[in-house]
């Protein structure tokens, strides 16, 4: 059962991301000001996340709608990312969210309603 999974995981990840490609919203008309006060602001976000997984499709959709511009992390294909989001993060979930704080640690932020959540809050 583990094998026939795998082997049906990289075709509906595939589907995944095509339609991600072909309905993804657009970005905002911020004016230039409003654009580079969103850019400082999410400057320190990291976005650690997996191409494929529709939870992270959903984090990034939102990030696109409100015209931020967030560092993506691959957290699969990336050997560093992955051993920093478990080193520091704690565990080895997607999506997730780093957030720095003003003392430079950071926060931690799983589960993509409460990232996505966040961003509308701060940012939307």
């Amino acid at each position: 059962m583990k094998t026939l999974f795998r082997i049906l995981r990289w075709p509906l990840g595939q589907i995944v991301i095509l339609l991600d490609w072909l309905t993804r919203p657009s970005k905002p008309a911020h004016s230039a000001p409003r654009q580079a006060e969103l850019d400082q602001l999410t400057a320190s976000l990291k976005l650690y996340q997996f191409a494929q997984c529709p939870f992270c499709v959903k984090t990034r959709r939102t990030i696109r709608r409100l015209g931020l511009n967030i560092e993506l992390r691959d957290a699969r294909g990336d050997a560093h990312w992955r051993s920093e989001l478990i080193q520091q993060g704690g565990r080895h979930q997607v999506p997730c969210l780093r957030l720095l704080k003003g003392d430079g640690s950071s926060r931690w932020l799983y589960e993509s309603k409460d990232i996505i959540r966040y961003l509308e809050q701060h940012y939307g």
